[in-house]
């Protein structure tokens, strides 16, 4: 099998580079602000071609389970991926960072973030297309609108320093993409921003959806955290862990049955526990649970039934 490394070129590096710092950056955050777990790092290496750094926190003060991953991944295309995945070439390059964090209090939202690069090549390894992609999202169990408003703003601000067309486009395709379309069109969480296959065009150069994909980057910690100081020492009771368990329920049936970058993962022989990291450490799937109406659960499940423009 063809395992040759595509060729180093300046963008690849650079953007290489920025993940690797800002996971580094990020894990430092969310270790201080949860003052007990530190993450574990497991370097690995894929047969295809490249490898990854993933790191995991578990049974923290504030993060049950999470990870905070990077990847550096590449091989020959595939009939499979031809076929399933619609990728037209010879060789493929991809590197990106992607999170998913979920905290032991229902009152403080799970999260998930994920920005990438790919790349394809002809037969000489010459770049014949390039895309960027990613998005940063909030799946709460408990609707506490300001903090909703406060995440929201944060990404709107990211991308009005870019285009003002940006956020309302991108908070749009995030509504739509996290569905489970198969629970009445029943969104994971209340979203945030959302954008895939981003090609330089124009003024929208390469430059220009790199640096976009790193200011998103650089405003996790700000749009979290802040979030995370705030609802962390709340008291909770065992049914709002029941409900944090039945939502998370949901999270796993999207993640499992819709998410494009699982699917991606296994297609392209991923490394298994890295994909799955993901999934929350414990879920429940009553039959036809429903909420109380007019309950603090009730109000979560019907703006993820609505999306709300927060900002």
């Amino acid at each position: 099998m063809n395992i040759t490394a595509p060729t180093a070129n300046n963008i690849k590096d650079n953007w290489v580079s920025f993940i690797h710092e800002l996971q580094d950056r990020i894990c430092a955050g969310l270790e201080q602000i949860d003052g007990k777990a530190s993450f574990h790092e497991d370097k690995w290496e894929r047969a295809e071609g490249g490898g990854g750094r993933t790191r995991v926190i578990t049974g923290g003060n504030v993060f049950e389970k999470g990870g905070v991953n990077t990847s550096i991944v590449f091989g020959p295309v595939t009939d499979l991926m031809r076929t399933q995945l619609k990728i037209n070439g010879d060789n493929w390059f991809a590197c990106g960072l992607s999170l998913v964090l979920h905290p032991n209090n229902p009152f403080v939202p799970t999260v998930h973030c994920n920005y990438r690069m790919f790349e394809l090549y002809n037969a000489n390894y010459e770049v014949t297309d390039r895309w960027f992609g990613g998005g940063t999202d909030l799946t709460p169990y408990y609707l506490f609108e300001e903090d909703a408003v406060h995440f929201h703003g944060a990404y709107k601000q990211v991308c009005d320093q870019f285009d003002a067309s940006l956020f309302p486009k991108f908070k749009q395709e995030c509504d739509e993409y996290f569905v489970n379309k198969h629970r009445n069109n029943e969104r994971r969480g209340i979203g945030g921003i959302f954008y895939d296959y981003q090609r330089p065009s124009g003024s929208q150069d390469v430059d220009y959806w790199m640096n976009f994909g790193k200011a998103c980057g650089n405003a996790f910690l700000p749009a979290y955290l802040p979030i995370v100081e705030k609802r962390k020492d709340m008291p909770f009771t065992p049914e709002n862990k029941y409900w944090q368990e039945i939502r998370r329920g949901r999270y796993t049936e999207f993640n499992l049955v819709h998410d494009r970058g699982t699917i991606f993962g296994l297609k392209t022989n991923g490394r298994i526990e890295s994909i799955l990291i993901s999934l929350p450490p414990t879920v429940r799937f009553d039959y036809n649970y429903q909420p109380v109406p007019g309950s603090p659960e009730d109000k979560l499940q019907q703006v993820c039934l609505q999306p709300k423009d927060w900002v």
